[in-house]
């Protein structure tokens, strides 16, 4: 009971206390402030120019081969000889390899002699087949005089409708060996591996070699690879915001690191109609011209595409763009008045650390640093007027070309 009588008497005194600390405060007459009143803020300015700006994005990629296939027997053998290594030009329809082709000879050979077995059995058949006609002919004369009765013409009959179809068979006998023959042939043929394509030059390069003279191949084996670097190929992937941006036809330029301080013109080629869903990029292929051939597949390139260029166009620098009641526009440095300005602008081309300013018109000079403490109006203190001593109430910015330690406040 008494712990209880001690906590009410507690809370009754720090209430009691608390109550007047309250009275106290809302009573006390309020203090004038020193900082209160019109201050300049001290900012950067910049002027308002005009120049021409790009609008171009940068992008990085590899480049490949315009074309690039394997070389590989349609045969196997042992390869036994090999004409090219890595880097040697070749020529449409040059022989690059050579297979091993004595067994593919035999069976031509084989293919040949079954041909003339064939034809001798034609001749056969139709010697056979002429015996035929004449005695079917010879009874069927014969049957005319009633001389011999109707089973026997049927029988000579039958026996020439016979050697007819045998000498048929011969003949399409004939006709199958010659194709065994072409087929052997063929296959001998496929012992020389030939260098073959149909499109654009009649020279391309050797990229890679898989074997060696000796090897013992299958059928499709890889030998070399044959490249097409004239032009080449730059593979480059962008992502949704740059998809719809780019275009077949644009110009671009690339650089890569094996060659220093040299651009490499290019024209979008192709653009693929999907992006991945993994990466959510699009393919994008550039072709470009490489007529000393010093561009090579797999390097890496950095590729600019310039969508759009205004010549002697307003521009300011990027940093002086601030955002106030939901526009976006800059401060206009009035430097007689010592005021700031705020003016909403449409903002068109930004490249760098510059921005176009499409609309309204501008001049004079604009606020690079100090805004974010400016309102339309807002006092300003330039560098210029830093010894200024008219300037009422000073603040200058921390970090500033003006920033002192203390508030500078002259008299009012």
């Amino acid at each position: 009971m008494k712990k209880v009588l001690v906590i009410l008497v507690v809370l009754i005194v720090g209430g009691f206390f608390a109550w007047l600390v309250y009275q106290r405060a809302a009573g006390a007459p309020e203090r004038s402030s020193p900082d209160r009143g019109v201050y300049a803020v001290a900012v950067e300015v910049a002027p308002v120019k005009r120049a021409g700006i790009r609008d171009a994005a940068q992008f990085t990629g590899s480049l490949v081969p315009d074309s690039r296939f394997v070389l590989a027997p349609k045969v196997g053998g042992r390869l036994e000889k090999l004409f090219v290594n890595i880097g040697d030009a070749v020529e449409r329809g040059q022989v690059v390899a050579l297979l091993d082709g004595e067994e593919y000879k035999q069976q031509v050979e084989q293919a040949r002699a079954e041909r003339e077995v064939a034809k001798a059995n034609v001749l056969e058949s139709q010697s056979n087949l002429n015996a035929a006609r004449r005695e079917y002919e010879r009874v069927k004369s014969l049957r005319n005089k009633r001389i011999v009765s109707e089973s026997e013409l049927d029988t000579a009959k039958a026996r020439y409708e016979a050697q007819e179809a045998q000498y048929k068979v011969a003949q399409a006998q004939v006709a199958q060996r010659d194709a065994a023959l072409k087929a052997a042939g063929v296959r001998l043929s496929y012992t020389k591996i030939r260098a073959s394509w149909e499109n654009r030059d009649d020279r391309r390069l050797v990229g890679e070699r898989f074997v060696d003279e000796g090897a013992m191949l299958k059928a499709n084996d890889p030998i070399v690879s044959v490249l097409d670097i004239h032009p080449m190929t730059a593979v480059i992937y962008v992502i949704e915001r740059e998809y719809s941006r780019i275009k077949i036809g644009q110009t671009t330029l690339a650089t890569t690191d094996a060659f220093p301080g040299q651009t490499f013109k290019g024209t979008v080629l192709r653009v693929a109609p999907l992006l991945r869903e993994t990466s959510r990029e699009a393919r994008v292929e550039i072709e470009m011209p490489n007529p000393k051939e010093i561009l090579k597949p797999g390097m890496f390139v950095r590729v600019e595409i310039e969508f759009a260029r205004h010549d002697d166009t307003i521009v300011v620098p990027l940093s002086s763009l601030v955002r106030r009641g939901g526009q976006q526009g800059v401060f206009v440095a009035d430097q007689e008045q010592r005021k700031a300005r705020f003016v909403p602008v449409e903002v068109g081309i930004v490249n760098g650390d510059l921005a176009e300013v499409v609309s309204p018109p501008l001049s004079g000079s604009v606020v690079t640093l100090g805004h974010h403490l400016l309102q339309d109006g807002s006092s300003i203190l330039l560098p210029d007027s830093e010894a200024d001593g008219s300037a009422s109430q000073g603040v200058v910015l921390k970090g500033s070309p003006n920033h002192r330690s203390t508030k500078s406040i002259s008299a009012s």
